[in-house]
């Protein structure tokens, strides 16, 4: 017979204990969660037993857990009647982490990194058994097996030791006792009062809701004796009724086939899981199998939260292992550009006892990761396909964070181009995609163009769209900030390079597929209508306020116009990043006028008359003309008044 009495935990086990308690458990209620999940886990064990000796059970074959607090000791127990551990497994189990690798796992926990050892310590009162110290003085736990004479209690404190031996008890499991540590007595804070049965009720809906076990409490309430017909006695005295509740819902509806699960139930479930009141738009339920097992539950919301773009927005996905809580809001399983999926994922293979940073981090949990992604797209490419409707709803609330995924990574370009959507010149009402942009282009027109601004009427009334709306030339419209980024790199779709109207020299088709008129690409009766001189004195005169001067193929009635270089940071650019007080490189500014406007040979006037004379006046004015047109503002805005007056008295006279 094995000797009773105290003894040392091996060194392994303490420095184990150790980590647990400092290093990876950051939340103190996580042990409820742990003692629930080996309780589930020894009550799978006897199932899986009776199923080729039935008769182990006996008389006690109704599974379930029950949590019971005592106030007057300051404990709370969790037991249950499944399998049991006999003196030997007790030693192995608690007092010993008998398993192979443990010095390199602990090594691992150490450094903070996630192992597949870690999968093979959940159960069997694993490593997760030692986060009970967090906040008990001392633990009891009293146990028996089917066919052994007697039970055992083993007890510690944590502090090294623990004391084993034999006691008198008949019905099969296990009950474990946390003597709680004085701060959890009567604790103020309601979220760590663990001698709360409501506090308990949380924290099982919140961890161990779909234990498939029955999770049981009782409940203390007083009430006034009533009489026969159900009426209340006056002046009786309040009798005590204990009412026990099951508190967990135990069937995870995930697991359920997607064919037998309503509408109204999946409705149900997001609203009571994610407190978001409006249906979702799309539902993802499947089951992957193969090297790496997972369900997968995921909603696209109807509405974005009012903090989705905050960059504390903290969402993300529920991880079960077993149905039992994992983890919340993973922030790593899904692309930053997908954050608004919300829902759960649930797998075998994810560990309950390693911390959150680990898990982030977890091999797996990328794999998965990537394959919900696809998932994910593939559901909105089909939205797109089927319910426009419903997916413009889907892009007016999210359509931001997708434009931020091609701008954060070039991949992304490939998976998200398609899923763009865009206002169009030649869509009042509506939105276009891509691709139907280029179904409406005609053969000749080699370019995508697009135009940024506040909004539909500012392009529309801008001098750089003169031109397009001439000739019937489509421009898709950016109205959002994360345009101007995303340009950068969805440069080209389906072998056309997207082009701004704001940005270098323009050589445009008509909306027709006919030849190119040289009359359209040319202005004036030579290479520039003999303006060379006065374009270059103009120049001369603005100095380094702009890069270029030139005569403009874009405008068709405004006098002048700013663009920027074909490449580099772009006005508007420019202005978002000053906006957001970020150093900003400075656009190249090309002022373009009209050959066709009658301000140009006015200019050419004065500059023969004069060389240089008013030029000057003329020229700033132009210029200060075409950055308020730009929406830039005036460097001296003083100084353009004093010039507006000028003029005027110039003209007078």
């Amino acid at each position: 017979m094995p000797s009773l009495g105290t003894r040392d935990f091996l060194a392994e086990t303490k420095q184990l204990l150790d980590l647990m308690i400092h290093s990876v458990y950051t939340n103190k209620e996580i042990f409820l969660r742990e003692l629930l999940s080996n309780a589930s886990d020894a009550i799978d064990k006897i199932r899986l037993q009776a199923l080729t000796n039935p008769d182990i059970l006996g008389d006690n074959f109704e599974f379930a857990i029950y949590i019971r607090t005592d106030k007057q000791r300051n404990t709370v127990s969790i037991s249950d009647n499944g399998i049991g551990m006999t003196y030997e497994e007790a030693i192995d189990n608690l007092g010993t982490i008998a398993k192979s690798g443990t010095k390199d796992f602990l090594e691992k926990l150490k450094n903070q990194e996630k192992t597949k050892e870690c999968n093979d310590l959940i159960g069997q009162f694993g490593v997760g058994f030692y986060s009970s110290f967090m906040v008990a003085d001392h633990i009891d736990v009293v146990t028996h097996v089917v066919g052994e004479e007697r039970g055992v209690r083993w007890r510690s404190s944590g502090e090294g030791k623990y004391s084993i031996e034999y006691v008198e008890k008949s019905e099969r499991g296990t009950t474990v006792t946390l003597t709680l540590k004085e701060e959890y007595r009567q604790q103020a804070k309601p979220e760590e009062d663990f001698l709360n049965p409501y506090t308990l009720q949380n924290l099982v809906k919140r961890y161990s809701d779909y234990i498939r076990y029955p999770i049981k409490m009782d409940f203390i309430k007083e009430e006034n004796p009533k009489n026969k017909d159900g009426t209340i006695i006056e002046n009786g005295q309040t009798e005590t009724i204990i009412d026990t509740r099951i508190v967990n819902s135990m069937k995870p509806i995930w697991e359920r086939r997607s064919k037998e699960i309503k509408k109204e139930e999946y409705f149900q479930f997001y609203k009571h899981v994610f407190h978001d009141w409006n249906e979702p738009l799309d539902v993802i339920h499947f089951k992957a199998e193969g090297k790496i097992e997972y369900i997968a539950f995921l909603f696209i919301p109807t509405y974005a939260p009012m903090d989705f773009y905050s960059p504390t927005y903290q969402k993300g996905i529920k991880l079960y292992s077993r149905n039992v809580f994992v983890l919340d809001n993973c922030q790593s399983l899904l692309p930053q550009h997908l954050k608004f999926v919300t829902g759960v994922v649930e797998s075998p293979d994810f560990s309950l006892n390693i911390s959150r940073e680990i898990l982030q981090h977890d091999t797996q949990l990328k794999l998965i990761g990537k394959h919900l992604e696809k998932k994910t797209i593939e559901a909105l490419k089909k939205m797109l396909q089927k319910e426009r409707t419903q997916y413009e709803r889907f892009w007016d609330a999210f359509g931001k964070a997708l434009k931020g995924g091609i701008y954060m990574e070039y991949k992304n370009k490939e998976s998200l181009q398609d899923l763009m959507l865009f206002s169009s010149s030649q869509m009042k009402e509506g939105l276009t995609t891509l691709k139907e942009y280029l179904e409406r282009a005609p053969e000749n027109q080699k370019e995508i163009y697009y135009a940024t601004g506040r909004d539909r009427d500012s392009i529309e009334h801008s001098p750089q769209f003169e031109v397009f709306k001439y000739k019937n030339i489509e421009v898709l419209y950016f109205f959002d900030k994360i345009d101007e980024f995303m340009i950068r790199n969805l440069d080209e779709y389906g072998g056309r390079k997207l082009r701004s109207i704001r940005r270098g020299d323009l050589t445009l088709h008509d909306s027709t597929k006919g030849e190119v008129k040289e009359s359209d690409q040319k202005p004036g009766d030579d290479t520039n209508g003999g303006f060379d001189d006065v374009i270059k004195a103009i120049k001369l005169q603005l100095g380094s306020k702009v890069d270029e001067v030139r005569l403009s193929k874009r405008l068709k009635t405004s006098a002048v116009c700013l663009v920027s270089d074909e490449t580099g940071t772009s006005i508007n650019m420019e202005m978002l990043l000053r906006g957001t007080s970020q150093r900003a490189p400075r656009a190249k500014r090309i002022l373009e006028i009209n050959p066709d406007h009658r301000i140009l040979p006015i200019l050419k006037g004065i500059y023969q008359r004069s060389k240089n004379g008013d030029l000057k006046l003329y020229s700033e004015l132009l210029l200060s003309q075409a950055l308020l047109i730009e929406g830039t503002e005036l460097e001296n805005p003083i100084e353009f008044a004093n010039q507006l007056s000028e003029l005027m008295v110039k003209i007078t006279n």
